[in-house]
């Protein structure tokens, strides 16, 4: 346990394939657990050994932002697609169904536009134009959202993979500032002025 506050997770590692020296606190919380028996921790080591015997693997990512990840996994299973980001074909999905709605209206189309406004409603504000950047825990669906509409980001991650997410933000991409977990608003308004305005300005495009 005292390896988690003695400096020790910020241990670079070059050895994992399809990672640059990623250091430990990069890693999703469940893995970096000191618990052998961890539920989450053997989940995952499960679905990891599960990956060479499937059919097909379908992941929630762009190729072009992961792709010596992918390329990585792909030696376990060349069967390996990326389909996302879901929430954008989801988006063209209900844009498609608007355009064909016309002057009669099935109540079915109806939920489309119900879904929209009120199913996932981070997913309408993140296009609007006046958004210039995003305060998040970098959740993926988040992540995804942000990169999709242009939108940089401030990291503040808690658990799970958000401390990857946080990190390929903020470093392999130059899209996210990460903030001290000891949040305060002074330097939530400092880094929102240094994002927008300073030398670490950092855009999606």
């Amino acid at each position: 346990m005292s390896d988690i506050t003695n400096g020790y997770l910020e241990k670079k590692l070059d050895w994992i394939p399809g990672m640059n020296n990623i250091q430990l606190r990069d890693f999703p919380s469940f893995i970096r657990t000191t618990d052998i028996d961890d539920t989450m921790l053997n989940y995952m080591m499960r679905e990891a050994a599960a990956i060479p015997r499937g059919s097909a693997t379908v992941l929630n990512t762009f190729d072009a932002l992961e792709h010596d990840s992918v390329n990585a996994l792909t030696v376990t299973n060349p069967r390996i697609f990326t389909i996302g980001p879901l929430d954008m074909m989801q988006q063209h999905f209900c844009d498609e169904r608007l355009k064909h709605i016309g002057s009669n209206l099935w109540k079915e189309d109806l939920s489309c536009i119900d879904w929209l406004d009120t199913k996932d409603p981070g997913f309408v504000v993140m296009k609007h134009p006046s958004i210039g950047g995003f305060l998040t825990h970098c959740g993926w669906n988040s992540t995804i959202e942000s990169i999709s509409n242009g939108v940089p980001m401030i990291c503040w991650p808690f658990f799970a993979e958000q401390q990857t997410n946080c990190r390929y933000l903020c470093t392999e991409w130059g899209i996210g500032m990460e903030i001290n977990t000891n949040v305060k608003r002074e330097e939530v308004e400092a880094q929102v002025r240094e994002m927008m305005d300073g030398m670490k300005q950092c855009s999606v495009f």
